[in-house]
């Protein structure tokens, strides 16, 4: 089952999908659906009958251009409550999703596709992480400053994106480097932790970053760094590649 409507497209999932507020079961489904709220990645919306979690109406009424209007609901297992984390389109045009409710992923502290943790985001059935070895020869530079040089990265080809070329720590200019606290989570290869870069007293911040426990399906890149091609100047194999445009520009 595929329905479009506008720039939503929604069709029918094969996962068992459960989410956990609490510790608490919030529901549990065989039956998901997978929604298109945009071009990246779906949202789940949740059959009715397959939430066990209590669904409290706040009144408050949220407008859709596409889906339509959508009831706001409290979401309470047990004594957990997560206010306003669902959405109810009860006489949506999209036929299929009037029975199913959208709960907020964020508001709740566990998804599990099958019997698996899964982080940030539902995983998209049309992205695809390919991670191949190779010998090309990658010129990482800032400002004029060489910030790694590597004849054995590891290219991650993933869908909508453009590569990424992880490269081996001792080919880094390491003492460049300056610890950050920020993580980043995905679903297909696991938590990333970053480094800024310093230059001549500048602090350019998250620039590089490293899963050094990565999902299994990423292992390959475990321990490997990896910069922004959006915000360094790369050369491949003698050629400069022109900085893409994407989200983390």
């Amino acid at each position: 089952m595929s329905e479009d409507r506008g720039s939503v497209r929604v069709e029918q999932g094969a996962k068992r999908v459960r989410a956990y507020l609490g510790g608490k079961l919030v529901a549990d489904t065989r039956r998901p659906l997978l929604v298109f709220e945009n071009p990246h990645y779906p949202a789940y919306y949740l059959p009715l009958g397959d939430v066990v979690a209590d669904l409290t109406d706040t009144g408050e009424r949220y407008h859709s251009p596409s889906r339509g209007d959508a009831a706001r609901l409290d979401v309470v297992a047990g004594a957990q409550r997560a206010p306003g984390a669902a959405l109810h389109y009860g006489d949506s045009p999209i036929e299929a999703l009037r029975d199913a409710v959208r709960i907020e992923w964020d508001a709740m502290d566990e998804w599990l596709e099958e019997d698996e943790p899964v982080y940030t985001h539902p995983r998209s059935p049309y992205s695809r992480v390919d991670i191949l070895a190779s010998s090309r020869h990658v010129v990482v530079e800032l400002d004029g400053h060489t910030l790694a040089d590597s004849h054995q990265p590891r290219i991650l080809f993933e869908t909508g994106l453009p590569p990424r070329y992880y490269l081996p720590l001792t080919d880094l200019s390491v003492e460049l480097l300056r610890p950050s606290s920020t993580v980043t989570h995905c679903p297909y290869k696991g938590s990333a932790t970053y480094w800024s870069i310093e230059l001549g007293g500048t602090l350019h911040e998250d620039l590089v970053w490293i899963y050094r426990t990565p999902l299994p399906e990423s292992q390959k890149i475990a321990g490997l760094a990896c910069f922004y091609s959006e915000k360094v100047d790369l050369t491949v194999d003698g050629e400069r590649l022109e900085r893409p445009r994407t989200v983390f520009s």
